[in-house]
């Protein structure tokens, strides 16, 4: 898109997460205070999720899925009605498909003036060194229809495969620029294990130093357990796995296929492959109980993953957003209020209060694991004491057997949540 005397035409807003979202409805006002005259975008994950919020903010074009055709659709037209003198802050019906799942022709990523890697997220190693990290997808989009995920309201069990070559020559160019680690951003790594799998091999033979990590839901670690060696030996790191809940009733009103047995298992065969399993949670649910919180906690010291589980973890609370498939439950609409649009999610409160105060006490109790580096394992006995607090009002003195057994594990400067 060519910059104007008037400053740019088309102005287009990544959201890929909540978070982003949220950046993005406080930088949206403002891009449309220095340029009024330009069409806004959105695009992204959480575009469409927040369509009717974003379009009150100004922006005129949402997309969402494969959005790329779209995207270049849009440039298009912003071109040829600059070419006939017309405006384009406002076409006014939109003629590209707000969700898309169109097949597209991948091209690899042009990432030129983009900020160096060196600026982004890095691994940190158990001997304290820094790894430079890369980011690649090889699919989009998932089969499965977890309730609480925002993958689902968009892609509804569908997903998308991106060229072995395209992946590679993007790894290829990142790999140039310093890469030493690949974060494969998948929604599930193996969704398609059949292209999957020859993509990791293509990508250790050609690199045979490289490392990567994938995010891979629990019930495929049991159902392709024949190539989790194959992982391993092609340089991956870890696993991370959305566990979400150790509450069976929990993980059923979220649908997530597996129960806390397949979490269990799960983690038994990924330590006897050799394989690290860094496990994620919905920790803060309206049906989680103190107990319930409690028995996370001491599963989690149990299965000795103190180590594997980022602080921020045992914080994270149930984020109902616009569109979330947990909204067709009626039990789940009668709990939550009206929408808020500066949260971008519908607020709900605990029935037992108690959990409410928990959950600000232990967001602030791992906050300064972020900033300090706090052992993991001092961040879980913090936490654990906060809960036992909560249960029986008084200071607990922690049994040592629920100190972490195992080394530190590697794991990314920047935790995996929305």
């Amino acid at each position: 898109m060519r910059r104007h005397s008037h400053g740019p035409r088309l102005i287009a807003v990544y959201l890929p997460m909540h978070t982003a979202t949220r950046l993005a409805a406080r930088l949206i006002p403002r891009v449309r205070a220095l340029n009024a005259r330009a069409h806004l975008a959105a695009y992204g994950l959480y575009a469409p999720l927040n369509a009717p919020y974003l379009r009150r903010l100004g922006v005129t074009t949402i997309l969402g899925g494969e959005f790329e055709a779209g995207l270049t659709r849009l440039a298009k037209r912003v071109e040829s009605r600059i070419a006939s003198g017309a405006g384009v802050s406002d076409f006014g019906v939109q003629t590209e498909a707000e969700i898309s799942l169109d097949r597209q022709a991948f091209r690899v990523p042009d990432r030129r003036g983009l900020p160096p890697l060196e600026r982004y997220a890095h691994l940190h190693m158990p001997n304290e060194a820094m790894r430079t990290v890369g980011y690649v997808e090889a699919s989009r989009g998932c089969k499965h229809l977890c309730r609480h995920c925002p993958v689902v309201p968009i892609y509804r069990g569908r997903f998308r495969v991106v060229p072995r070559e395209v992946v590679l020559e993007d790894v290829r160019q990142q790999v140039a620029a310093g890469a030493a680690h690949i974060t494969f951003g998948d929604p599930d790594f193996l969704n398609g294990p059949g292209h999957a799998m020859p993509l990791v091999e293509s990508l250790h033979a050609e690199f045979p130093d490289l490392t990567y990590d994938v995010t891979i839901k629990i019930e495929h670690l049991l159902r392709n357990r024949q190539h989790l060696s194959t992982l391993r030996d092609t340089g991956c790191l870890f696993v991370t796995s959305a566990v979400e809940s150790a509450d069976d009733a929990v993980l059923e009103i979220l649908a997530k296929g597996h129960t806390r047995a397949d979490f269990v298992r799960a983690a038994a065969l990924m330590c006897d492959v050799g394989l690290i399993l860094q496990p994620t949670f919905v920790t803060f649910t309206p049906w989680t109980s103190l107990e319930g919180y409690l028995e996370l906690l001491e599963l989690i010291a149990e299965l000795d993953l103190i180590e594997h589980v980022a602080p921020i973890q045992y914080a994270i609370r149930l984020l109902i957003p616009a569109g979330s498939m947990l909204l067709e439950l009626p039990a789940v609409r009668e709990l939550v209020d009206e929408f808020d649009e500066e949260a971008l999610a519908h607020p709900w409160s605990h029935p037992d209060p108690r959990m409410d105060r928990l959950h600000a006490e232990v967001l602030e109790a791992v906050k300064p694991s972020r900033t300090s580096g706090m052992p993991r394992g001092e961040s879980f006995q913090k936490v654990r004491t906060l809960a036992l607090q909560a249960r029986e009002g008084e200071a607990i003195v922690l049994p040592p057997d629920l100190a972490p057994r195992r080394s530190p594990i590697p794991y990314l400067t920047e935790p995996w949540y929305c």
